[in-house]
């Protein structure tokens, strides 16, 4: 179909990409120095952490998994698990049903680890939390991104969403909140 033949104008077009990624900076911006702030006592990347965090979350998964879901090129998502290895975090391994992909798995140091920065959270300042409590306070929840996930989904796939919402329920699932705290269940 031609643009012509489209529902939107060409300016609508434009103004909505700026929109976009100009938000999207601005966010992803935030995520990052809120993200950095965390991990860096334990000297981590923001790919090595969510390496760890897929890996913990999606019990088994392929290198092509946590490329797809960690939203890295392969070869990334292969060179910084090595990283990983190499510090006693992650270990790879073959199936006998699939000897065609290489699978990460947490070492228990790297299940301990992944714990401690749990349990450690709240040392450092979120300013995408903060920036999120009124409206919380405002609807009694915070932002759902129901649009965005529509977008997401129409980028990267059914498949993007479907491992995103399981590691999202088994996070869930993992942490209970006792006495002002947070566990997590292993």
């Amino acid at each position: 179909m031609a643009l012509s033949e489209e529902s939107y104008t060409m300016k609508e077009a434009m103004l909505y990409s700026q929109r976009i990624a100009q938000l999207s900076k601005a966010l992803w911006k935030a995520v990052e120095k809120d993200w950095q702030q965390w991990i860096k006592p334990y000297d981590l990347n923001i790919n090595e952490h969510h390496i760890l965090w897929i890996a913990f979350h999606l019990e088994g998964a392929s290198i092509s998994d946590v490329a797809r879901f960690g939203v890295m090129h392969v070869s990334t998502a292969f060179n910084f698990s090595k990283k990983l290895e190499e510090r006693g975090y992650l270990k790879f391994s073959k199936r006998d049903d699939d000897k065609r992909n290489t699978y990460v798995e947490l070492t228990d140091e790297g299940a301990n680890l992944i714990l401690l920065m749990y349990d450690h959270y709240y040392d450092t300042e979120h300013s995408i939390l903060s920036g999120s409590l009124a409206l919380r306070e405002l609807y009694g929840r915070f932002p759902e991104f129901l649009d965005v996930m529509a977008v997401i989904r129409n980028i990267y796939g059914e498949d993007f969403i479907e491992i995103f919402e399981r590691s999202f329920k088994n996070f869930k699932e993992s942490i209970v909140e006792e006495e002002e705290k947070l566990i997590v269940k292993r």
